[in-house]
């Protein structure tokens, strides 16, 4: 495989579904966009996935989780490349993780403008497409990985 061009990245990281007593979903609102996604972010060198789901999560939203599951690992690059304003290309190579609810508080930090528990059937809008499938793929509840 070729290396990136100048401007070009690959990039690991790991995002989560977290659902509570009720069966809604964790969202939060990117503050640099408006735009409601699911908590997560990129696998800084020297960490684990799972250790990353949980520090991304927790500085997003306050609350603390722990990885159960891999749902799934998402890595087309029609879905998962983006181009930043900036003019860097990131390709991202994403593992979902289904979490489970240990503690913490919820809040709004730098990173989320607002964080909130939704209904997976009625979600709030901008809704980052990207995560759309993967939300889908997280509510089959199937024993065995998604590979996207």
């Amino acid at each position: 495989m070729p290396a990136p061009a100048p401007g070009e990245v690959r990039r690991a990281s790991a995002d989560a579904v977290v659902f509570d007593e009720r069966s809604r979903v964790l969202l939060q609102r990117r503050a640099e966009s408006g735009i409601w996604c699911l908590p997560g972010g990129s696998i800084e060198v020297g960490e684990s996935a799972a250790a990353s789901v949980t520090r991304e999560v927790r500085e997003e939203s306050g609350l603390i989780v722990e990885p159960v599951k891999l749902i799934g690992v998402y890595s087309e690059p029609l879905i998962t490349t983006h181009r930043y304003p900036d003019g860097n290309l990131v390709h991202y190579v994403s593992l979902l993780f289904e979490c489970r609810l240990v503690g913490g508080q919820l809040r709004h930090t730098e990173e989320s403008s607002a964080v909130a528990w939704f209904d997976p059937n009625d979600l709030p809008r901008p809704f980052l497409s990207d995560h759309l499938p993967r939300l889908k793929d997280a509510l089959e509840r199937r024993p065995e990985a998604f590979f996207r």
